[in-house]
């Protein structure tokens, strides 16, 4: 096992290096000039969006595409994967999940731009789309074989790294530590529950997550604020230190710190790798399910699914590592992933209400992830096969998956994540920058009629008048 481990982490090392974080940030930040700040421009008008309702061709409501984006993305990187950056690259690794965020708003925009563009249909009638379908559609039949890279990792992402081995494992081990439940137990329930929801297609799945994650996300985000106003006086020093930790040397990892390059990178690399998987902008994942929404406007769903890595990472990352750091547990304990989180909640709330919060809004995110994933996958596999008569097979596959993940071990499932995180993020950003040009025009058109409709709005007005 320590060989294998060895293995990964220097694949690790190597696809999440310098070349991958430049181009995820160059990626991001290409767009944010681009499109001159519309992730802070016109934010209030995406948020506006969400709750606006559009009628248009798609298999599921905006708000229900947002929500199962969302789903996939609010899960355990938000709670378990903050505090293990946090172990692993201190405190300015959160520092740079922000610089991520902010950044990935830019693309993801842009990913949902191209994925409703360039979306199409099965043989079923069901919405098809994302990277594999804009790469192909998009940048010509020549690149057709970046499209099968993109659709072939999704798979493996799914069945393998994010879609279900650290979500069930986080489950696992949170509910086992709060509840006492056997672990053969756990997952029998949650490989049930998957089943249940799975099978039955796209709209078992955003109904899900309609009704999961709105409820959840308030839950948690209440609870987190509480905590944070018992923690009040500690809430500066954390920023503090979340800042300068960001480019000083900091012990990482429970080691000394070491020197200036490589505590930065650590938390450089550290933080960027889990701000991809929290939020999951130049992934490449959600425009799969992007593409799926009852939209007129591939620019005004991109600025709906923009607004999911704000969600994600602004709020729900943000509050759950100024918790952790302001516990002091950092510092104090070797504790990580669910277990610093844990500890981090029940110190400042009565009993083991903490523990209980955290684990009820984990089991539920990451539920709603493992549901999510499975739609991503399989609509790869859709691509890949050129026909739906494989689905079936894969659901099944995908379960079985959920079933025995219990029983793998924490460090390498993470390895395993972050590398599949990286395959996919390759043919995907590769295709973003390549149809950049139809971003920006798509952009500028949409809102040059926005003006125009609130031209003439003002002349029927004055007129009236």
């Amino acid at each position: 096992m320590d060989s294998f481990l060895s293995v990964l982490e220097k694949i690790q090392a190597v696809v999440w290096g310098p070349p991958t974080m430049l181009l995820l940030l160059a990626t991001g930040l290409y767009f944010t000039v681009r499109l001159k700040g519309l992730q802070i421009s016109k934010l209030a008008l995406a948020i506006r969006y969400i709750f606006q309702k559009e009628e248009g061709e798609g298999d599921v409501s905006a708000f229900a595409s947002l929500c199962t984006a969302l789903a996939a993305t609010i899960g355990t990187g938000s709670i378990v994967g903050v505090a293990t950056a946090l172990r692993a690259g201190g405190p300015g690794s959160l520092f740079w999940m922000w610089v991520s965020a902010f950044l990935g708003m830019a693309t993801k925009y842009a990913e949902g731009v191209l994925a409703v563009k360039y979306r199409t249909t099965d043989e079923n009638g069901q919405v098809c789309g994302g990277p594999m379908y804009y790469i192909q559609n998009g940048l010509g039949d020549r690149w057709r074989w970046l499209a099968k890279l993109f659709a072939f990792f999704g798979i493996m992402t799914a069945m393998l790294g994010c879609g279900t081995f650290p979500q069930v494992n986080a489950i696992t081990e949170s509910t086992s530590e709060a509840f006492g439940l056997p672990v053969w137990m756990i997952g029998i329930v949650v490989a049930i529950a998957v089943a249940g929801v799975v099978l039955g297609g796209i709209r078992s799945i955003s109904n899900a997550a309609q009704f999961i994650v709105p409820f959840m996300a308030i839950f948690y985000v209440l609870g987190s604020v509480l905590i944070l106003l018992l923690n009040a006086r500690e809430i500066p020093e954390a920023f503090q230190l979340i800042v300068t930790s960001a480019f000083t040397p900091h012990a990482v990892a429970g080691g000394a710190a070491g020197t200036v390059f490589i505590s930065v990178m650590t938390a450089m690399r550290t933080g960027i790798a889990r701000g991809v998987y929290t939020n999951e902008a130049g992934l490449g994942s959600s425009p799969i399910v992007v593409a799926a929404a009852k939209t007129k406007s591939c620019v005004r769903q991109g600025l709906v699914s923009m607004t999911s890595v704000f969600f994600t990472t602004i709020v729900i990352c943000t509050m759950t590592g100024i918790v952790v750091i302001t516990s002091g547990l950092l510092e104090s304990t070797d504790l990580d992933g669910g277990k610093l989180s844990n500890a981090a909640y029940n110190m400042s709330l009565p009993g083991n209400l903490g523990m209980y919060m955290v684990s009820v809004g984990l089991i539920f995110f990451a539920f709603t992830t493992i549901i999510s994933w499975c739609y991503y996958g399989e609509r790869c596999l859709v691509y890949l096969c050129r026909g739906v008569k494989w689905i079936f097979v894969y659901k099944i596959l995908y379960i079985a998956c959920v079933a025995v993940a219990p029983y793998l071990e924490l460090k390498p499932i993470w390895l395993l994540a972050d590398i599949t995180n990286a395959c996919m993020a390759f043919p995907n950003l590769i295709g973003l920058l390549g149809l950049s040009g139809v971003v920006i025009e798509e952009t500028k058109r949409y809102f040059r009629s926005l003006e125009k409709q609130e031209e003439d709005r003002d002349g029927e007005i004055c007129e009236g008048i």
